[in-house]
């Protein structure tokens, strides 16, 4: 009898610690689900080093526009790409954009203002930014800001934009960075304009 009973109730502690042992299992696997879900949806902090690579990108864009109108290539297709690749027009965004050469329509807040400010537009003040050409375009970032998330980054400086002549042309600028789904840098704002001339 004492036999059966030892084994009778050996049967049910391992029966009832082999069920803790799977709500445990259950429980861990519940806690950590919605982190993992998180941690797959939401992109990865904004670093300096994809700041610059996307400002490289961005001024080769430019480049290759003007290498299309010059080769009399399909340089709206090749300049909507840019703005396509580049700007945050196609997500719930706003997108500051304050061009250089724009006085009369001086923010472009939509996918056609800013493709009509780099290949222009016949009747309006744009005549076509990136079809200049440029063969080049240097950086010289006075700094970067990233915030505290790591979802938004901040650049500030000059950058130079050498002619088909070889003399470059100096604008300062102002770029803010957001990440898409997918990881990409977009622009959220970019502000430009020539220094300040006291004549």
């Amino acid at each position: 009898m004492k036999k059966h009973l030892v084994v009778l109730v050996l049967a049910t502690f391992s029966v009832a610690f082999v069920a803790c042992s799977d709500a445990d299992s259950t429980a861990q696997a519940d806690d950590s689900a919605p982190t993992t879900q998180a941690s797959e949806s939401a992109p990865a902090a904004i670093t300096q080093q994809e700041v610059a690579s996307a400002q490289q990108a961005w001024g080769e864009g430019i480049v290759e526009i003007g290498e299309a109108y010059t080769e009399d290539g399909n340089y709206r297709e090749v300049a909507a790409d840019h703005v396509r690749e580049f700007y945050a027009y196609d997500s719930d965004a706003t997108v500051l954009f304050k061009p250089t050469l724009a006085a009369e329509d001086q923010f472009r807040g939509d996918f056609d203002e800013a493709l009509s400010y780099f290949v222009g537009t016949e009747g309006s003040e744009d005549k076509g930014f990136a079809i200049a050409p440029y063969t080049d375009v240097r950086w010289e970032n006075e700094g970067t800001v990233i915030d505290s998330d790591g979802d938004m980054a901040m650049a500030m400086g000059n950058y130079f934009f050498t002619g088909t002549d070889g003399n470059e042309t100096k604008v300062e600028y102002s770029f803010g960075y957001i990440k898409d789904e997918d990881g990409n840098l977009k622009i959220a704002l970019h502000h430009s304009s020539l220094p300040y001339s006291p004549n």
